[in-house]
């Protein structure tokens, strides 16, 4: 399997990304300059958490520009594996692979801590190895967060089974003690129709380590390389 992981002005988990899949997990990896024209022949793209053009306007707006995105885009589109984390579904969302938008926090402070999630759906490229209604210990960083959609998106999220993560307490337990930024439904990550392109706000490279206090994010990895081989 070869992967790319893209970077930007302002990307700050671009190495954590590449040290997982090179060092971890053992694949293929390069990185992708945004203003590249072109994206290498990977099986796939990572767009990394952190602060493209410095968030601002919107978090992921100007990134949404970056040349290299038009073959994100394509890549996409040819039903090929993408996967946003943090600044990368923010992207996902201004690009329009995925639905939706992100809202400051609710506390309208910065959040960065372990999070659980509750995995709701593993039918998906990145699931296939993980139970549906198991919990992942798998950290956020964030002031963005707060994933909002209207009614009917939220409809046809739930009617296709696009809803991949939601916070949640460890034993899977819903409710808003849980929910470290205000998002609706709970949703911590979700898929577009195809389920070949993720976003996520937690940060799986930073939980597949044991040193790092949890190494529950590998099993997304698995599962991607698993679809591969």
């Amino acid at each position: 399997m070869k992967s790319a992981v893209i970077v930007f002005p302002g990307s700050n988990c671009d190495s954590d990304c590449f040290h997982t899949l090179k060092d971890v997990m053992k694949v293929s990896v390069e990185f992708v300059w945004h203003k590249d024209g072109n994206l290498p022949p990977v099986d796939l793209v990572v767009l990394p958490g952190g602060f493209s053009y410095g968030d601002y306007l919107r978090t992921g707006a100007i990134a949404r520009f970056s040349p290299i995105m038009r073959e994100v885009t394509r890549h996409a589109n040819e039903g090929r594996t993408v996967i946003g984390i943090c600044n990368g579904f923010q992207i996902l969302l201004e690009s329009g692979l995925l639905p939706g938008a992100m809202l400051r926090n609710k506390t309208l402070e910065f959040v960065c801590k372990h999070t659980w999630i509750r995995t709701e759906e593993n039918r998906t490229i990145f699931t296939r190895q993980i139970k549906t209604g198991e919990t992942l210990n798998i950290p956020v960083a964030h002031g963005e967060g707060n994933y909002y959609c209207d009614d009917d998106t939220l409809k046809s999220l739930q009617d296709h089974a696009q809803v991949v993560f939601r916070y949640a307490a460890r034993d899977g337990k819903l409710g808003e003690d849980f929910n470290p930024n205000g998002s609706r439904d709970h949703i911590a990550g979700i898929v577009n129709r195809k389920k070949n392109v993720l976003g996520m706000m937690p940060h799986p490279e930073r939980a597949s380590e044991d040193m790092l206090g949890s190494h529950d994010g590998l099993k997304i990895w698995k599962s991607i390389i698993q679809s591969f081989s």
